[in-house]
């Protein structure tokens, strides 16, 4: 079954960010550099929320918060917080307990409208007296919900030292999941293949239909002013108030992928609440959104032609025995899909974008390249069901039909971190990210715009984020240096932003730490987490 809780993790986990151009980079020393297409170096202007002034004091409560930080949780079973099949049968673990906090909807008015933010803990099975505290988890998107990977992680790390000493949280962000408001731009027939198409990218979209996208969002998901304050730095916001309810005084973190993200927003906003970040496949704070996307579809590429190699060793590898030649192989076998999508068993419909998105979630995951040979070869046979069950299992569709509103919060809460750029500039990076990772190509003109044109407020990220943070404790980055969602030179950059320690994984992988049981990784984080010891400079594990 593909759909096993490491794969449906680790294709998730990148999946959110992969829809509109995250995926990865492999092994690099340096950062590479990147020539952008002319329309797109000047984005359009952006403007960054005033940062909060803080007490140097830890825990503090800020002024005019207080009935939000003093509030008391009221937990209990967790079955009526599943959103999902797995979510049902996982949530029924009566060891779990489940609660929705409190916070404003708009930091800058806390007298006004507020958010439920729903989260799961489960509860340290150690001594009383050993227990260290809370351990928040997040573990990626932005749009995947936290509540579920608590469940994994408890599976995960069962007999660990990590789960005796702490509490583990994982709490579905603002819009997402369980939480409300939840974020609603799609339903689910507009989510189904065929009926996208290459929608999600923003290819091929008119400002009619942008302008729609938004007017459609806001009204099912609660309001503009829902769609105002989804962003990162209110989820951030919102992890400090979580902090403060659970009873730590700082802070004790772990997140994957857009995860370290929050993290390092987290540092910059409230450096002196921090006891330990552990940050796993890090997205680069340095690097601005067109460059980022570039980079990262240079390494989809670069993962192709390592599937590509790995398929070659079979005489009957469908894009044939010659690497070199692969692209353009599987260019005979795709692009064909954009005229004549292919009708799978249950009648539903394989296009052109769904089988390019499915290789590409794919590639992340080198254990089931073998599935994703045997989709490729079904092609040939004008059959999609082995593509079209990755596509499912990595956009977590339920059986009937139903879907997350991962992609929805995707869009709507990169409205708020990522750069915007005109349709020109949107097209000449498209453009670009198809000279990057002509695998992809449609072979076709391109024409594309940013999906949240017409969103009313700016974005309240700006680029390099986190830099010169003051009276920041030593925190954990962990890169893979074979990452193909998100670049090992990201690493490097975030743990230099950070004056972090930068534990080097060799190997392939998105997200490692207490994921893929690697001994080596795991001891050093659980020694950080619970002593906060670091490992020595230049610490190395092997996948």
């Amino acid at each position: 079954m593909i759909a096993t809780t490491y794969i449906r993790h680790a294709l998730f986990i990148g999946v959110l960010m992969l829809v509109l151009g995250a995926c990865g980079q492999p092994v690099a020393t340096q950062p590479t550099a990147v020539t952008l297409p002319s329309a797109v170096t000047q984005p359009t202007a952006t403007t960054q929320t005033p940062a909060v002034t803080q007490t140097p004091t830890p825990g503090a409560v800020p002024a005019g918060l207080e009935r939000f930080y003093t509030q008391e949780l009221t937990f209990g079973p967790c079955a009526d917080y599943a959103i999902t099949d797995a979510d049902a049968e996982a949530f029924a673990n009566d060891t779990f307990e489940c609660a929705r906090l409190d916070v404003p909807l708009d930091y800058q008015n806390p007298d006004g409208r507020t958010v439920q933010i729903a989260l799961l803990r489960v509860p340290a099975w150690g001594e009383p007296n050993t227990r260290i505290g809370s351990l928040l988890l997040n573990p990626g998107g932005p749009g995947f919900a936290g509540m579920s990977h608590a469940t994994d992680m408890a599976e995960k790390l069962s007999d660990s030292p990590v789960t005796e000493r702490f509490d583990l949280i994982g709490f579905d962000p603002r819009g997402v999941g369980a939480s409300t408001p939840a974020l609603d731009c799609w339903t689910d027939a507009e989510l189904e293949p065929g009926a996208t198409n290459s929608r999600l990218w923003g290819e091929n979209y008119t400002e009619e239909e942008t302008r729609q996208l938004y007017a459609q969002c806001a009204e099912r998901s609660g309001g503009a002013d829902v769609l105002a304050h989804v962003g990162t730095r209110d989820v951030v916001r919102d992890m400090d108030v979580l902090r403060a309810v659970l009873g730590d005084e700082q802070l004790t973190f772990v997140g994957y992928s857009y995860g370290t993200r929050l993290g390092t927003i987290y540092a910059e906003t409230f450096p002196q609440n921090v006891r330990a970040l552990v940050l796993d496949a890090p997205v680069d704070p340095t690097t601005g959104t067109a460059a980022r996307r570039l980079v990262q579809f240079e390494a989809a590429q670069q993962s192709f032609e390592r599937f590509a190699a790995f398929c070659a060793q079979s005489p009957d590898c469908p894009l044939g025995t010659d690497p070199a030649q692969a692209t353009a192989v599987f260019h005979q076998l795709v692009q064909p899909l954009l005229d004549e999508p292919i009708t799978t068993a249950d009648g539903r419909t394989l296009t052109h974008f769904d089988a390019v998105a499915s290789v590409l979630f794919a590639l992340n995951v080198e254990g089931i390249w073998p599935v994703l040979i045997q989709g490729i070869a079904e092609l040939e046979a004008g059959r999609g069901d082995t593509l079209m069950a990755v596509r499912d299992a990595a956009t977590l569709r339920s059986a009937d039909g139903s879907y997350t509103n991962g992609s929805d919060a995707l869009t709507a809460i990169n409205c708020l971190d990522e750069e915007r750029y005109t349709p020109e500039q949107e097209t000449a990076m498209m453009s670009g990210i198809y000279d990057a990772a002509p695998f992809m190509d449609t072979g076709r003109p391109v024409t594309a715009r940013n999906l949240c044109e017409h969103w009313p407020v700016q974005p309240t990220l700006t680029y390099p984020y986190a830099q010169n943070i003051e009276g920041l404790p030593q925190t954990l980055v962990v890169a893979a240096t074979r990452d193909s969602a998100t670049p090992y030179t990201g690493g490097i950059s975030l743990a230099e932003a950070l004056g972090a320690s930068l534990l080097t994984v060799e190997g392939s992988g998105h997200g490692v730490v207490f994921i893929t049981g690697n001994a080596c990784v795991d001891t050093i984080a659980a020694d950080y987490l619970i002593n906060l010891e670091l490992p020595a400079d230049g610490a190395t594990c092997t996948l």
